[in-house]
């Protein structure tokens, strides 16, 4: 039986548990070994100090036999990994003179002469590998010991990534050989909450192949479904027989798949339809209009926007009816449709979209609580508005309601091309 990879990563750096770097390799390492077919089971980070390295080492060593150690290989005597790791397996250190060649070489060809200190990043565990690295002084280091395979690879990110991608993966692939793929897709929701898709899947949550799993997100959620197969297109066709079931329990809420967002679909849709759009926000405050700009291209289908906050801006510059803000007030569907009408009208536009609502955390009412936000879509079919209450933070309130207004677009762009509604 062959043995399964059990694979752990250490972030060395205090710099990361102060909060003044972001522990960016933990996603990189564990998505690499994800491409590979290999998987972490375990992320750690532990700062510059000797006898806690080396704790850790300790642990780690006692339920994973791949642990991957990232920083704390530089020159200078808080870089401790190489004397951790030395201590954790009881050898000692040695020179090894081939990477001291080298370093000597790599400031040689800039026209310097190595400082003194550089001479630790030469200094070998014993029993290890040396790995090169190409871009930078710190060469990495392979060795294996009690069944346990140690790497320890450089912090920056550009010498790092490298050396995981040419010294660590293809090592592991030679000594965990697997004849599995694992292929991930990721379907993208809105207007619906996590806990009620959650609730209808049960069933799909208990395969173990495919995996399905949902994901949180800041004004929608994501269900995630990975699959292993003995080729890339076993895995995609497993994949494809759970996507359609969800499709059918949910087809008016996914608006797009892996790294879509809801401004590009709405912009793919608009460009396929050559529709174009105009914005008109208030509680939103130009947060639609600056989603769509980021968007490369958009100018082919995006007019432009006002910010109507004021109501004599909503009066003056998109044509609302004084009688409907004193009547209904600002933030209601009258209002909200009317600012919908009159951007589009005013810069000739296929669609208008508008928001009004009260973001907080004051404001509110009993009538009109704080989170209460109108959206209005105006087309060539006529105009609806939509009301939703969102709870959070002002801004988890404006950008909710700003992805929820796309989405309301993306659902009439939709209808309008004829696919099921």
């Amino acid at each position: 039986m062959k043995q399964e990879c059990v694979a752990e990563h250490i972030a060395i750096g205090t710099e990361i548990l102060l909060g003044q770097i972001l522990n960016a390799h933990a996603q990189t390492v564990s998505l690499e070994f994800a491409n590979h077919g290999l998987f972490i089971y375990h992320h750690q980070a532990v700062g510059d100090n000797l006898s806690r390295i080396v704790d850790v080492l300790n642990h780690a060593a006692g339920r994973s036999n791949v642990i991957v150690l990232t920083g704390g290989i530089g020159p200078t005597e808080d870089d401790l990994t190489r004397d951790a790791v030395a201590a954790h397996l009881g050898v000692a250190l040695e020179l090894d003179e081939k990477s001291l060649q080298d370093i000597e070489s790599y400031f040689r060809k800039r026209g310097r002469s190595m400082p003194a200190e550089n001479r630790r990043q030469a200094m070998r565990i014993q029993g290890a590998t040396m790995l090169p690295n190409p871009y930078g002084t710190a060469p990495g280091q392979y060795v294996e010991h009690g069944g346990v395979h140690y790497f320890l690879l450089p912090g920056p990110p550009l010498e790092m990534k490298p050396m995981l991608q040419r010294e660590v993966l293809p090592r592991l692939k030679r000594i965990f050989p697997t004849p599995q793929v694992l292929v991930s897709r990721t379907l993208h929701f809105c207007g619906i909450g996590e806990s009620h898709v959650d609730e209808q899947i049960h069933d799909l949550l208990s395969s173990e192949n495919p995996t399905v799993a949902p994901l949180a997100g800041e004004g929608e959620m994501l269900l995630r479904i990975t699959a292993r197969g003995g080729t890339h297109q076993d895995a995609v066709q497993s994949i494809a027989r759970v996507e359609q079931e969800i499709r059918k329990r949910f087809a008016p809420y996914i608006y797009g798949v892996d790294g879509e967002t809801l401004q590009a679909v709405a912009f793919r849709l608009l460009a396929e339809q050559q529709a174009t759009l105009s914005v008109a926000e208030s509680c939103t405050g130009g947060q639609i209009s600056t989603m769509l700009t980021g968007v490369p291209g958009v100018s082919q289908v995006f007019a432009g926007g006002v910010v109507a906050y004021d109501n004599a801006v909503k009066r003056q510059a998109l044509g609302v009816h004084p009688e409907t803000l004193e009547r209904y007030g600002a933030v209601s569907e009258q209002t909200a449709r009317e600012m919908a009408e009159g951007v589009r009208e005013r810069l000739g536009t296929v669609y208008g979209l508008s928001t009004t609502g009260i973001a907080g955390p004051g404001g509110g009412s009993d009538d009109k609580p704080v989170g209460l936000v109108y959206m209005a879509v105006a087309g060539p079919r006529g105009t609806e508005v939509f009301r939703s209450v969102f709870s959070g933070s002002r801004e988890q309130i404006r950008l909710r309601a700003a992805k929820h207004t796309l989405w309301r677009l993306i659902r009439t762009l939709t209808r309008g091309a004829g696919a099921d509604a």
